[in-house]
């Protein structure tokens, strides 16, 4: 049986649906779609774009990855839309770990772990390993992932805080002004606002909140996961009160420094 076949098979009977249900919701022929699942024919391109629309799965995962061979963690993922095919050529369903209840655990990536995610982010046995916690205020719908970052590249979040984001499947959704938390692999993890020339040029423009760091460009090929700041946590104490011109002082100025980032994004 091909690839294709096993798995329109396979994603059927998950979503607890009939042949007559599925053919139905797929616009054709309980007949025709018995054909496709026993390979005794071959689906058009109007077909692909179908099972691709029902299941909410990139075409190419349907025809070139054996979801069978997949763990039940990552087809959860999947089916939930976790699915980034670049290019047609390179698919990767986010490794990913669940409590005694099957919820999402947020996995934490300590700063000494860093390294060894920038290899292993894509391995189940490696995730696996990592410390996890759970925000219960954070919606049970989405998964996130927490990272300590290093650095006063985005002050006035401290070295050493934990910063948790939201995993972003659509990368052409990024939104430019905003913070992300990008892995990419020539720096590793980088904690940056965003501005997005995915759609123009195919790359993104990476911005620090401390103006003295340069903006510098991460191009598509160079970027393995992206996901969207949600909060952080520190275990700073924040700075005594200040005489209240001192604090005016200080707010202009980084209202300042935040109004330059997003002039130069919006040249």
């Amino acid at each position: 049986m091909s690839i294709f076949s096993q798995n329109i098979k396979l994603l059927r009977k998950r979503k607890g649906h009939t042949q007559d249900q599925a053919a139905e919701a797929l616009g054709m022929t309980r007949s025709t779609l018995n054909g496709y699942e026993n390979q005794v024919a071959q689906p058009t391109v109007k077909s692909l774009l179908a099972f691709s629309k029902y299941f909410g799965i990139a075409i190419d995962t349907l025809l070139k990855v054996e979801l069978t061979k997949l763990k039940e963690s990552q087809l959860r993922q999947l089916e939930r839309g976790y699915d980034v095919f670049i290019n047609g050529s390179k698919i990767r369903v986010l490794a990913t770990t669940v409590d005694s209840s099957n919820e999402e655990n947020i996995e934490l990536v300590p700063e000494k772990a860093k390294a060894g995610y920038t290899g292993g982010f894509a391995d189940p046995e490696y995730i696996k390993v990592l410390p996890t916690f759970r925000l219960p205020f954070l919606s049970r719908e989405k998964k996130y992932r927490t990272f300590q970052i290093s650095g006063d590249s985005m002050l006035p979040i401290p070295d050493g805080s934990w910063v948790t984001g939201e995993y972003v499947q659509n990368w052409h959704s990024v939104k430019s002004g905003l913070p992300y938390i990008i892995l990419t692999v020539d720096e590793g993890i980088v904690f940056k606002i965003a501005e997005n020339k995915i759609e123009e040029e195919g790359k993104l423009i990476l911005h620090s909140l401390n103006t003295l760091y340069e903006p510098y460009e991460v191009t598509v090929a160079n970027i393995r996961e992206i996901w969207k700041f949600v909060n952080y946590i520190t275990n700073e104490i924040p700075a005594a009160n200040q005489p209240k011109d001192k604090v005016l002082q200080e707010v202009q100025k980084l209202r300042k420094d935040v109004r330059a980032i997003q002039t130069k994004l919006n040249l």
